[in-house]
């Protein structure tokens, strides 16, 4: 992604140089846990409910904060994740302003082991989620290497700029009202029945990580050579099947909250070639 010399966002808040708060967060299950959670939360799972389960089951030691300097490589990857996000505000201030809506531009906090949020205490562990709640995206980029050397992706600049671009898509669906009334049905449907409903929330801030690929493209030619491989092999990766697979060894359907790597990589594709937020209605396709 052509990236260096381009505006950043202001909307960045870097909270890395603190490190997060001292002592070792514990969570129950071990590392099926943990893979448990990425399952529920990971890229933009909308789940309150679930971070503040998740901060009961968190031991942490003694909140002292430590102070260290930013390397060139962290100030690097803090410049990029700025410019995708200014191209995430670029590209959906011109949509809502088409739509005759306004956009309200979300923070994006960058962190390093654990933060507070709206929605609880962030670990990395959880992977890249946004909280409705303070309307804010949370990534800890040391994420990304694991997202490349544990669950296979391809890594590369445009994985990050996909998951960003997701991340904005929950924002997006909240500011439309989904997300309000997928949290009205929460306490109506069985858990097999919600399960469906957020796959149809998490597949459709795909299509809208794709709508942005392609609004950004036309507006600030970005793309370059291998671009987009790189954002279908980090959709594929994050596949509830593939996922689950590793967790388990078998693949339990009706546990689905994301949807499948093919479903990842279809609805992500389908709003890159069509552009059109009118053709990602997954909730009407799924449901």
């Amino acid at each position: 992604m052509k990236w260096q010399n381009r505006r950043g966002s202001n909307n960045v808040e870097d909270r890395r140089s603190f490190g997060g708060t001292g002592g070792k967060m514990i969570f129950g299950g071990g590392a099926v846990g943990i893979i448990f959670i990425l399952v529920q939360l990971f890229l933009g799972g909308d789940n309150p409910d679930l971070l503040n389960q998740i901060q009961q089951q968190v031991s942490v030691g003694q909140q002292e904060q430590t102070s260290e300097p930013l390397s060139a490589e962290d100030q690097e990857m803090g410049n990029m994740v700025s410019v995708m996000l200014a191209d995430n505000e670029e590209v959906w201030n011109k949509l809502f302003a088409e739509a005759g809506k306004t956009y309200v531009e979300p923070k994006l906090v960058l962190f390093r082991n654990s933060t507070e949020s709206g929605c609880g205490n962030a670990s990395s562990s959880i992977g890249p989620f946004y909280c409705p709640a303070d309307q804010k995206v949370y990534i800890d980029l040391g994420f990304f290497d694991e997202l490349k050397d544990k669950y296979g992706a391809k890594g590369g600049d445009f994985a990050i700029a996909y998951v960003i671009a997701h991340e904005i898509g929950h924002h997006v669906q909240n500011l439309l009202g989904v997300s309000n009334e997928v949290d009205k049905q929460r306490q109506q449907l069985s858990e097999k029945e919600f399960n469906k409903l957020s796959v149809a929330v998490e597949l459709q801030a795909d299509f809208y990580a794709g709508v942005w690929a392609n609004h950004d493209q036309d507006m600030n030619n970005v793309l370059e050579a291998g671009d987009i491989e790189e954002a279908i092999s980090a959709a594929s990766a994050v596949g509830d099947d593939h996922l689950q697979k590793m967790a388990r060894g078998s693949v339990q359907p009706d546990a689905f909250t994301h949807g499948t790597s093919e479903q990842r990589v279809y609805w992500f594709n389908r709003g890159f070639k069509t552009g059109d937020m009118n053709e990602g209605n997954t909730f009407k396709e799924l449901l």
